[in-house]
């Protein structure tokens, strides 16, 4: 199984490729960690990279200042090619550009091809995929939102629980929905407050769960 490939973008350490990494390894400001960062502004063991079975895993070691993934600070994260990882001043990329040509081609894009942008200094990529990208800077070419797997192996109470979650966000957003007023002549959507509250109860309890689930002794909410 093919090793990983993390590309410096930003940060003091810019333009250094590590590449062919076998996992698990961790990512931090001191030595001992297999990338060490040049970044105050870095735990001294940040995160780590892990593989399980065929996926990698990034789960954030309670750093200081967070980890981010694609902009979105995270706990847990399975790690795709073309990600992006933020942490401190410091910007990576996951994957060498064939890996990541090889995502967009699995995701039905055609003749996907990738190409050195010769006149950034940061050394990134930049995906031509038929038609000329605004920035040539990966964050806003590569934000893919796939539709997660289910996961492999579940025991039948472990189904059961995903499935109470699932039906609970489904009753949820079918309120949602039903709530709304549409104007076709603004091309708008509009909630009530009571609604929208609703809705950003459901995140508050979307949120609690996912760090429950990375971190088994945070408290319930």
């Amino acid at each position: 199984m093919p090793g990983v490939t993390l590309k410096i973008l930003h940060g003091a350490d810019r333009g250094k490729i590590y590449e062919d990494l076998a996992p698990p390894l961790t990512i931090g400001r001191e030595e001992g960690n297999e990338i060490q960062l040049n970044d105050e502004r870095v735990s001294r063991c940040h995160f780590k990279v892990q593989r399980d079975n065929d996926r990698l895993v990034l789960t954030d070691l309670d750093s200081t200042n967070g980890t981010k993934v694609n902009g979105v600070e995270c706990q847990l994260k399975i790690l795709r090619h073309g990600d992006l990882i933020s942490v401190g001043r410091s910007l990576m990329l996951v994957g060498s550009e064939t890996q990541i040509a090889a995502r967009l081609a699995a995701m039905g894009n055609e003749n996907p091809t990738v190409s050195r942008d010769e006149q950034n200094s940061e050394g990134s990529i930049a995906l031509n995929l038929g038609a000329e990208p605004k920035s040539p800077h990966p964050a806003e070419i590569i934000q893919v939102q796939e539709v997660p797997d289910i996961p492999a192996d579940l025991s039948p109470g472990q189904k059961a629980q995903l499935c109470e979650i699932l039906d609970y966000l489904q009753s949820r957003l079918k309120r949602l929905i039903e709530a709304a007023r549409t104007d076709e002549n603004s091309q708008e959507v509009v909630l009530k407050m009571a609604s929208w509250q609703r809705m950003l109860d459901t995140q508050s309890k979307l949120a609690n769960m996912a760090r429950q689930i990375a971190d088994p002794d945070w408290p319930d909410a």
